[in-house]
């Protein structure tokens, strides 16, 4: 015989997950108006982030991150080298081996997009929340951050 697992409180749950979902989701569309547009598909954005995040990688490492196949990473980094965002040079340990990385160029415009976004909440969080609330932020951002490493 299953055990029932117990529900007291799923109604409740359901309607703060759905509520979560969306303030998150139109609060993140909200910085992505802040930054200028790029036309980077999401396997582009993934593979910057992880370049930007993690340093330079090679085509099979970055493949194995993002968990693509070599041949579809290969396209995707084709892609963002003819858009500049990323280069190659050999790998000093193997020289059969191109690690990847960012462009000057690009981490510049990483920089600007970022501070732009960042510049909005600024004003945002001055604008609609008081300090009291700046505080209640800071505790749900923690509680938010432990929902996102499960």
């Amino acid at each position: 015989m299953m055990k029932q697992a117990n529900t007291s409180g799923t109604p409740e749950l359901a309607a703060l997950a759905g509520e979560l979902r969306i303030s998150v989701g139109k609060l993140i569309r909200r910085l992505r108006e802040q930054a200028h547009p790029g036309d980077f598909t999401s396997a582009q954005k993934s593979v910057l982030l992880r370049l930007d995040r993690d340093g330079p990688a090679t085509v099979s490492a970055l493949a194995r991150a993002e968990s693509v196949r070599p041949q579809s990473m290969r396209v995707t980094v084709a892609g963002l080298e003819a858009m500049g965002a990323v280069s190659g040079k050999p790998d000093p340990a193997d020289g059969r081996q191109t690690l990847i990385n960012l462009t000057p160029r690009f981490r510049k415009q990483l920089k600007a997009s970022r501070a732009a976004k960042e510049d909005w909440l600024v004003r945002a969080l001055q604008a609609q929340l008081s300090p009291r609330e700046h505080g209640e932020l800071m505790a749900a951002i923690k509680l938010l951050q432990r929902l996102a490493d499960f």
